[in-house]
């Protein structure tokens, strides 16, 4: 089985979607590229690091888009937020079964700051539009460089997350944190404690994504068809979830604001022994896991 992690955004698509199926908008042959990269003698691509169109999925006509961690860290600029933005309005007017978006990305581009924040605002924007026309929005999250800044928050706005036990998903990176309030709150070189604070299985435990699965494309395939599915006929936004989800946060910070180590949140949560949970592969991690769950949408 071909691992999800190891594979590029295009080689993700191929294997997630229905066969030959793909018709990607805006390619890499009409060559549109940052427009501010260049200028600072900084490599381009040609499709600027995401590929986006429409196809089929299980069938199921969806749009969908995937971000190149080999280009920038799949970070965003100008051109790479306009394609999603551009994805997501299309979907409005064509009305596909569901929108899939294969986030990897460590936040906005430096090089284009401005253009990238006011991209990725966009990107939330519209994401929240195709909800509240009611047209599922699935995040797949499950490359090396993880779900970071925008596009962190990009995946939290969307009906369902589904993540690997090495995927990541933060608003900041741990360097990040680091530097700005020190090692002593926070060791970056600790990558048991980076994972177990911003990897699948402690997303999955305090609610933030919604299925976690093994590191094959076939398996994110498979949860995404399913995901799907289950949203089915209640992807509208509405008060009331986002209310749901607020007194979720709510709770959460009431129950584990004091706790210093997310082994700590686990014991809360009732697992006896979480230094096992953390070495369980993802099939017997989902039964331990099993009404201990955090609340979450």
């Amino acid at each position: 089985m071909s691992s999800y992690l190891e594979a590029n955004a295009r080689e993700r698509l191929r294997q997630l979607l229905d066969a030959d199926s793909f018709e990607e908008f805006i390619g890499p042959s009409e060559r549109v590229v940052s427009p501010h990269l260049g200028q600072l003698n900084a490599p381009v691509a040609f499709d600027d690091g995401v590929a986006a169109g429409r196809a089929l999925l299980g069938g199921m006509p969806v749009f969908a888009a995937a971000q190149e961690g080999g280009f920038m860290g799949g970070a965003v600029g100008e051109v790479h937020g306009a394609k999603l933005t551009g994805l997501l309005r299309r979907a409005l007017a064509e009305r596909p079964r569901a929108v899939v978006l294969l986030i990897e990305s460590g936040g906005v581009r430096l090089h284009e700051a401005n253009a990238g924040l006011i991209a990725v605002a966009e990107v939330m924007r519209a994401v929240l539009d195709v909800r509240a026309a009611g047209i599922p929005v699935i995040a797949l999250v499950g490359g090396s460089n993880g779900a970071f800044g925008g596009m962190g928050i990009v995946a939290r706005c969307t009906n369902a997350v589904v993540m690997s036990e090495e995927a990541r998903l933060s608003m900041s990176g741990p360097e990040v944190i680091e530097t700005a309030n020190g090692v002593e709150e926070f060791d970056a070189r600790d990558r048991a404690l980076v994972w177990r604070t911003t990897g699948g299985k402690h997303r999955y435990l305090m609610g933030d994504c919604q299925a976690i699965v093994p590191d094959t494309i076939a398996a994110f395939r498979e949860a995404a068809i399913e995901a799907i599915a289950a949203i089915a006929g209640s992807a509208e936004l509405t008060l009331e979830s986002l209310e749901r989800e607020q007194a979720m946060l709510a709770d959460r910070i009431a129950r584990y604001g004091a706790l210093q180590d997310p082994a700590d949140i686990w014991r809360e949560l009732g697992m006896p022994d979480p230094a096992n949970i953390a070495m369980l592969d993802v099939g017997p991690f989902i039964a331990a896991a099993a009404g201990h769950r955090a609340g979450g949408l």
